[in-house]
């Protein structure tokens, strides 16, 4: 039982916890944080909710108004945004604040007068950074506060309709002298089509990173910015003549932007340190020139696309580009490529320069009968090949028989085919380690190549086989693991999985 005198010194103590807490609620430590810091809080609310605080004090509402990056996408907000409440928000921010607007982005329809309004006001307040995506009910002209700004680095202008004009070289020389980042999307060029002046040191000296995509008009382009480190063209398909060169250019992507009817196309490439290429969905052009060995390729990805017409037009230009990335690291073929290589004018009739520093290819492929020798020539091709990423096609057009589990003494022609080319592949089977087939239904082509690497790989580290959701026999697909793990492999480290 508790003496009066503990009762005492209980009650006091519990009195000093209230009077302690209460103490605590009545500092405001928010209040003591820096502006700065604050800042970065506000950035990680949505906007609206960050808009919400500057009711709760004359300091606050200044915090909001002189946040450093204003971005109306985040949380869908662009859907109830409208240009006038982007308007008023940039207008109250006060002129002493204008150094601190880093960024603007908002997606919205606009009229073009509402549009020059918000870039206007952003360039006064010297914004840095301006990515911008809007729908119009006309073609607009590129807006000239932009070509004015002094503090621009980064700019990002997409229209999803109808489309914006570039203004004439001669308007604009002189400008754009501290942007490092450049994208444009939708460009109509019809009363331009060429662009030989335009993306070069003169108006551009500090460019980075330049993307153009959807270029309507477009016919010849040329690139030529010494500090630029990344080109992406995309989904210009009137395209018929590309030059592009830079010392420091480590990355370039053509997608979608020449087609193969025309015959005077061309591409001319200057761009000694290149470490990624990539060309996809694209007509190998008619001349296609690598002006320097590309000694630092690290990823090359070609991906042709060709009416059927065109196969034979296509199957030299595509060695021609081929050979151009003989430096290449790592490899990937889309299937039309494999395609045009298994063609009667394909490897059969050419000669594919060696790949002596690949390490990794992947294939997209069919892989029909007749891809089997084009396979076969790409493996001696790259002799120090490491890393094997097979990705099959399965569809209708696909020729494919299904394995004869019975045929265990190896008369099967396919076998027959790959043991025929152990003795020319046997660089490439002293240094595989890792095969991927994707795609694998445990028909001939896919088992009699599996069998061959397994019997013969003496480098191989672990094979993964990937089933096709076509694949729906367990029993069976049980019956192919079994076969496939029964026999003695040339590599003791060797492993299979199945997924």
């Amino acid at each position: 039982m508790e003496t009066r005198s503990v009762k005492r010194r209980k009650k006091k103590e519990e009195e000093a916890d209230t009077f302690f807490v209460e103490d605590i609620i009545k500092v405001d430590r928010i209040s003591d944080l820096s502006d700065p810091l604050l800042h970065q809080i506000l950035l990680l609310l949505p906007l609206k909710t960050a808009a919400k605080t500057s009711t709760l004090s004359k300091r606050w509402r200044s915090l909001f108004l002189s946040l450093p990056d204003l971005d109306f996408t985040s949380n869908n907000e662009s859907k109830s945004i409208s240009s006038n409440s982007i308007y008023q928000v940039l207008s109250l921010r006060h002129h002493r604040d204008s150094n601190n607007l880093r960024s603007l982005r908002f997606r919205l329809p606009i009229t073009f007068t509402s549009l020059n309004s918000l870039i206007r006001l952003a360039v006064t307040h010297e914004v840095q950074d301006l990515d911008i995506e809007v729908t119009t009910k006309d073609y607009f002209n590129f807006p000239r506060w932009i070509v004015t700004s002094q503090n621009l680095r980064a700019l990002k202008l997409k229209s999803t309709y109808p489309g914006f004009r570039l203004p004439p070289s001669s308007s604009i020389l002189g400008d754009f002298q501290k942007l490092t980042s450049l994208s444009l999307s939708l460009v109509i060029l019809h009363n331009q089509p060429c662009l030989s002046d335009f993306f070069t040191d003169p108006r551009f000296p500090l460019l980075e990173k330049l993307t153009l995509e959807y270029c309507f008009g477009l016919k010849e382009l040329k690139v030529s910015c010494r500090l630029l480190q990344e080109f992406s063209l995309m989904n210009s398909l009137e395209l018929e003549g590309l030059e592009v060169s830079g010392i420091k250019l480590q990355k370039l992507k053509i997608v979608s932007c020449f087609h193969s009817f025309s015959e005077k196309n061309f591409v001319k490439i200057n761009t000694p340190n290149l470490k990624t290429f990539l060309w996809n969905l694209n007509a190998v052009t008619t001349r296609f020139h690598f002006l320097d060995k590309l000694v630092c390729l690290r990823k090359a990805s070609v991906g042709v696309f060709f009416l059927p017409q065109d196969l034979n037009s296509q199957t030299q230009r595509l060695f021609t580009l081929l050979s151009g990335l003989s430096n290449s690291y790592k490899l990937q073929l889309g299937n039309q490529s494999v395609e045009v290589l298994s063609s009667k004018k394909g490897l059969l009739k050419n000669h594919l320069l060696p790949f002596h520093n690949m390490r990794t290819l992947e294939l997209q492929t069919r892989f029909d009968t007749h891809n089997v020798q084009t396979l076969s020539c790409l493996f001696k091709s790259s002799p120090k090949l490491n890393i094997l990423i097979l990705k099959i096609i399965n569809d209708q057009t696909s020729e494919r028989r299904q394995w004869n589990k019975d045929l265990w003494d190896m008369s099967n022609s396919e076998i027959q085919y790959w043991e025929s080319q152990a003795y020319e592949l046997e660089s490439f089977l002293n240094h595989l380690e890792f095969v991927e087939i994707h795609g694998f239904l445990e028909c001939e082509n896919e088992m009699s190549l599996a069998i061959f690497l397994l019997r013969h790989g003496k480098a191989l580290i672990k094979m993964t086989l990937r089933s096709s959701f076509l694949c729906r026999d367990s029993l069976r697909r049980q019956m192919i693991r079994s076969q496939l793990t029964g026999f003695s492999m040339a590599s003791s480290k060797a492993k299979i999985s199945f997924h």
